[in-house]
C-alpha cells in the first residue's frame, strides 16, 4: 500500500525512523511549519495538491492525530482517502503494521482506535468464556471450582471481586444500604459481602438486610459477614449464597444448617471463642486442613488470612497461601482490603499488584472494602485487575498490553513530546494579581454525585447554577452566557473547572482555590 505521511519540521527525523522499516511505500511530506499540531485540514489539502506525484497518487494519507479538527474535508478535496495517525509518531509502526485490519478515522487518533480495539478484543474474550455453558459445566466438574449462588467460582475462572459492604444493619437503619451496594454493583463487584457488627446480636435485621440487598442487587451473590452462629443461622434460613466465616470455635453450631440449604463458607484457620490465631505458616495451613475435614458436605473457600504489610508478616501469609493452594484443590479467599486499607499508598497499584499474586495463587475470590479515603475505588480497581490477570493466564504473558489496564494517573510509556526550541527572552513567572471583583459576580464550584457545579453569585446570593461532567462545556456555557467580564476571572474560572474536572476523574477530593496535588515536604527545594 502506497501511504503518504503528513508531517512538521520537528517531528520529521522520528517519523522517518519510525516508518523506515514499513512493508508498505511509504511517502512522508514535510511541511514547512515547526510543529504539526498547527496544521489545519486546509493548510493539509494545499500541501497535497502541491505535490506531484511521478509514480501516482498514494492510497492514503496519514495525518497527525494531534490535529483537533476533523479531517475528512481533506479527503473528499483531494480524492485520496484521508485519515488521523497516532497523537505520538513513535506508535506510527504499530499504525502500519494495522493498516489491513484497522478501520482508521477522520476524528479520532489512531493510537485511540488500537486501544479501543485491543480493549474490545480482551473483553469480548473475557464474555466469550463467561457464556461458554459447556466448557462452564465441565469447569465446575473440578475441585479446583464451586458455584456460589449462580456465579461459578474457582481457579479456573475470572477472580471473583467481593465488595463488602461494612456495617450493613447501620446502613440499613440509616437508609442508605441501598446506595451502598448500588455504588459497588456500578463499580463492577460480581458478588457482595454484608457485614455485621462484631460484638452484636443483629439477627432480627438481617432478613431486612438480604431483602435491601437482593433488590439492589438481584443477580448478585449475597453473603453475610459474621463469626456469631445465631447470624450464620438467620443468614441461612433467609436463603444468603455464602457465609464469611467459619473457624474451629463457631462450626459446630451451624455446620449442619450449612449442609442442609448447601451453603458453602469461607474458612479461617483461628479459633477467636479460645482466642487461638496460628503463628507459623504451618499452622495457618494444618488448621485450615483441620476445619476443612470437620466440614465435609459443603463447599469451603480457604482464607488464610492476609496480614497487612509490617503487622505480622505478609511474605508469610502468601506463604501460607501458596502451602494451602499446592496441597488443596478448592479456591482460596485472599482479603486484599487488609493490605490495602492499611498502608498509606494510591490503591491502584497494591490492589493489581494483590490480585497478581492471588492469580499464581489461585484465588477464586478478591475481597474488599472501601472504607478509607486512598482505598476509594478499589473495588473497580480489583475488577479491571481480575480481567487483566485472567488475560495474561490465558495468553500466558506478563500483564502488559493487554487491551485494558490501570495505568491511571501515569503514561504507559515516557513522555515523548516534542519540544521547539525557540531563542526568545524567558520570564520567570511570579504571579501575584490585586483582586478585583467582576461586576458580573462570583462562582462558587463544588463536585458532587458524579457532576461539577458552578454557582454564581451576585455577592451573597446565588443566582443560577450550571452543571456537567465537563469543565470545558461549563466555561463555554458561562461565556456564551456572558457571565464574566474580567481576563484574570475568566482564567480563574478555567483553572478551578479543570481542577474540578481532575478530581471528579480520579476521585480526589475538590476545594475550590486548594491545590489537589500536595507536594510532599521530601521533595522540595528539588530534592528527592
Amino acid at each position: 500500500m502506497k501511504v503518504l505521511i503528513i508531517t512538521g519540521k520537528l517531528a520529521s527525523g522520528i517519523v522517518r525512523e519510525a516508518v523506515s522499516a514499513s512493508s508498505h511505500e511509504i511517502h512522508v511530506h514535510v511541511v514547512n511549519t515547526p510543529i504539526a499540531a498547527f496544521l489545519t485540514p486546509r493548510r493539509i489539502i494545499s500541501e497535497i495538491q502541491k505535490i506531484k506525484f511521478s509514480d501516482g497518487a498514494p492510497d492514503m494519507i496519514i495525518i497527525p492525530g494531534l490535529i483537533p479538527k476533523d479531517v475528512n474535508v481533506v479527503g473528499e478535496e483531494t480524492g485520496i482517502p484521508a485519515y488521523k495517525g497516532p497523537t505520538d509518531a513513535a506508535d506510527l509502526p504499530i499504525v502500519l503494521d494495522m493498516l489491513d485490519e484497522l478501520e482508521l478515522s477522520t476524528m479520532k487518533p489512531a493510537d485511540r482506535l488500537i486501544e479501543e480495539e485491543q480493549m474490545r478484543r480482551a473483553l469480548q474474550f473475557i464474555e466469550d468464556f463467561e457464556n461458554d455453558t459447556r466448557s462452564r459445566e465441565a469447569l465446575l466438574e473440578r475441585d479446583e471450582n464451586i458455584l456460589i449462588g449462580n456465579l461459578p467460582t474457582g481457579r479456573d475462572f475470572p477472580m471473583r471481586v467481593l465488595a463488602e459492604v461494612a456495617n450493613a444493619p447501620i446502613l440499613l437503619k440509616e437508609g442508605k444500604l441501598r446506595e451502598r451496594i448500588e455504588y459497588f454493583m456500578r463499580s463492577g463487584a460480581d458478588m457482595i459481602d454484608l457485614g455485621m457488627l462484631a460484638g452484636e446480636d443483629n439477627s432480627e435485621l438481617l432478613p431486612e438486610i438480604i431483602e435491601t440487598a437482593r433488590s439492589a442487587a438481584p443477580n448478585a451473590p449475597l453473603s453475610v459477614d459474621s463469626l456469631n452462629p445465631t447470624e450464620i443461622e438467620s443468614a441461612v434460613d433467609c436463603g444468603v449464597d455464602m457465609i464469611l466465616s467459619l473457624d474451629l470455635g463457631n462450626y459446630r453450631e451451624v455446620l449442619q444448617s450449612l449442609r442442609k440449604k448447601g451453603v458453602p463458607a469461607v474458612i479461617l484457620p483461628t479459633d477467636y471463642s479460645e482466642g487461638w490465631v496460628p503463628e507459623t505458616v504451618e499452622e495457618r495451613v494444618e488448621a485450615l486442613e483441620k476445619l476443612k475435614r470437620k466440614c465435609r458436605g459443603i463447599d469451603v473457600i480457604a482464607d488464610p488470612v492476609l496480614d497487612p504489610v509490617n503487622s505480622r508478616s505478609i511474605v508469610e501469609s502468601v506463604m501460607a497461601c501458596r502451602m494451602y493452594a499446592a496441597r488443596n484443590p478448592d479456591p482460596l479467599f485472599f482479603g486484599v482490603g487488609n493490605v490495602t486499607e492499611l498502608i498509606d499508598a494510591d490503591s491502584t497499584g497494591v490492589n493489581a499488584l494483590l490480585a497478581g499474586f492471588g492469580m499464581e495463587l489461585g484465588v477464586g475470590i478478591l475481597f474488599t472494602p472501601e472504607e478509607s479515603g486512598k482505598a476509594l475505588g478499589s473495588v473497580y480497581e480489583l475488577s479491571v485487575a481480575s480481567k487483566m490477570m485472567f488475560l495474561a493466564k490465558h495468553r500466558g504473558s506478563v500483564p502488559k498490553d493487554l487491551g485494558i489496564n490501570l495505568v491511571l494517573f501515569k503514561d504507559k510509556r515516557k513522555p515523548g513530546g516534542i519540544v521547539e526550541e525557540i531563542s526568545v527572552p524567558t520570564i520567570e513567572a511570579e504571579g501575584g494579581m490585586k483582586f478585583v471583583r467582576d461586576r458580573c459576580g462570583s462562582f462558587k464550584i463544588m463536585v458532587d454525585d458524579g457532576r461539577i457545579k458552578a454557582v454564581l453569585y451576585d455577592r451573597t446570593e446565588p443566582v443560577i447554577a450550571f452543571t456537567s461532567d465537563s469543565a470545558k462545556r461549563l466555561y463555554e456555557e458561562i461565556i456564551n452566557r456572558k457571565l464574566v467580564s474580567r481576563l484574570e476571572h475568566a482564567a480563574y474560572l478555567g483553572a478551578e473547572l479543570q481542577k474540578a474536572e481532575i478530581a471528579l476523574r480520579t476521585g480526589k477530593g475538590y476545594v475550590q482555590d486548594f491545590e489537589l496535588f500536595e507536594r510532599a515536604a521530601l521533595f522540595e527545594n528539588g530534592q528527592r
